[in-house]
């Protein structure tokens, strides 16, 4: 399989894979001898991966909201993701 960029980026990424290549580039970046353009490279990757991230975890959010609504569920209470970034 080609490890070409463009084709990593046309097909999503899962959430666990995604967090380890988030991770690698965080720890390639905290070392900090990169040079100038690969690092910007770095950190355009680091931002789509982090959106993906946000993304996932938005969307297992809903879903679990979804099944906990569903007759016979637990119920849920409405997540408000404003009072846990005050914490």
């Amino acid at each position: 399989m080609p490890n070409g960029n463009a084709e990593n980026d046309a097909k999503p990424l899962d959430f666990e894979a995604a967090m380890r290549d988030l991770e690698e580039i965080v720890e390639r970046l905290e070392h900090g001898d990169l040079p100038l353009e690969e690092s910007l490279a770095a950190f355009e990757r680091g931002v789509m991966l982090t959106r993906s991230c946000q993304s996932a975890l938005k969307d297992a959010e809903q879903k679990v909201e979804i099944l906990l609504k569903k007759p016979g569920g637990l119920g849920v209470a409405d997540f408000d993701a404003d009072e846990t970034k005050g914490a």
